[in-house]
């Protein structure tokens, strides 16, 4: 699958510029390969992830070769090039201040990945003309948890779930979804655990494999690891593991994406009937990256 672990380092402070500039646009990924004809057993899935956690990270650091938001040429960046092509048009995105004298999530004074800022502040924003999605605005900005496990469609799955955010110390929830004109429903959740190892050990050891998510969200049996997923979309700084729902499908297509950025796990979920279109799920991973980077 596509995943990505890199080495810890001091980024520079990222260019928070306006999304409109152009640039080329990103190829939609073919059709995932035809599924297997038997599903695979989820729990058994959720043990070799706890016995692979480590291989697998190892294996990531290796092969590791994205390029970070922050360093690259933005014209290589899904979601800041041309408007044609099905990318979103956002508002400028702007990081929030962090109090005086905090680190940036990824400094080198900063080993437990901490975010500093306020996490609300760090959920991308819907783009122009989308329509909100009112059930994510929480209480005060916070999500509750059993919203958040609505997601998903299983109930003893959901259940699963909440233990281990009990056990890994889950302390907030933010989040944000819309719908646009064409019919694609994004939600974006962050969550925030107490330091980056935590959240390591969660995605990579209980949530996300090589071959498929450990837990299957609503209205999906079977997702893929997006093998066309452009690697320059995630700053390097980031672990993330990136999925795409095979035909045949249900209804709706689904696209879904889990990210480790420091003390902090976004998961980012699109979905549209007729079949997710690549480009704007592209984008919004790559912008919701930048913000927690």
């Amino acid at each position: 699958m596509t995943e990505q672990t890199a080495q810890t380092e001091q980024p520079a402070q990222p260019s928070m510029e306006p999304v409109s500039d152009i640039a080329q646009p990103v190829a939609e990924p073919a059709d995932a390969a035809v599924p297997p004809a038997a599903t695979k057993d989820r729990r058994i899935l959720r043990g070799v992830l706890r016995w692979t956690a480590a291989v697998a990270v190892f294996a990531a650091v290796g092969s590791a070769t994205a390029y970070g938001v922050t360093s690259m040429n933005r014209a290589d960046v899904p979601g800041l090039a041309t408007r044609t092509d099905g990318r979103w048009t956002y508002p400028e995105l702007t990081a929030p201040a962090l109090p005086t004298g905090s680190p940036r999530p990824f400094a080198r004074t900063n080993p437990a990945g901490t975010h500093y800022a306020d996490l609300r502040e760090l959920v991308l924003p819907a783009p122009e003309g989308a329509e909100p999605d009112r059930r994510l605005r929480g209480k005060d900005g916070w999500l509750a948890t059993d919203e958040f496990l609505k997601e998903y469609g299983d109930t003893s799955e959901q259940e699963e779930l909440r233990q281990l955010f009990v056990d890994y110390g889950l302390r907030h929830i933010a989040a944000r979804g819309w719908t646009t004109s064409d019919g694609t429903h994004t939600r974006v959740y962050l969550l925030h655990f107490d330091t980056a190892a935590v959240v390591d050990e969660l995605r990579n050891s209980h949530l996300a494999s090589y071959s498929e998510p450990a837990y299957a969200v609503r209205g999906t049996d079977l997702s893929f690891p997006d093998e066309k997923f452009p690697t320059e979309a995630v700053s390097d700084d980031l672990d993330y593991s990136v999925y795409v729902e095979p035909e045949p499908y249900g209804a709706e297509q689904v696209r879904q994406a889990y990210l480790g950025a420091g003390d902090v796990l976004a998961v980012v979920l699109q979905t549209r009937k007729g079949g997710a279109i690549a480009v704007p799920f592209q984008q919004t991973v790559a912008l919701q990256s930048r913000l927690l980077g």
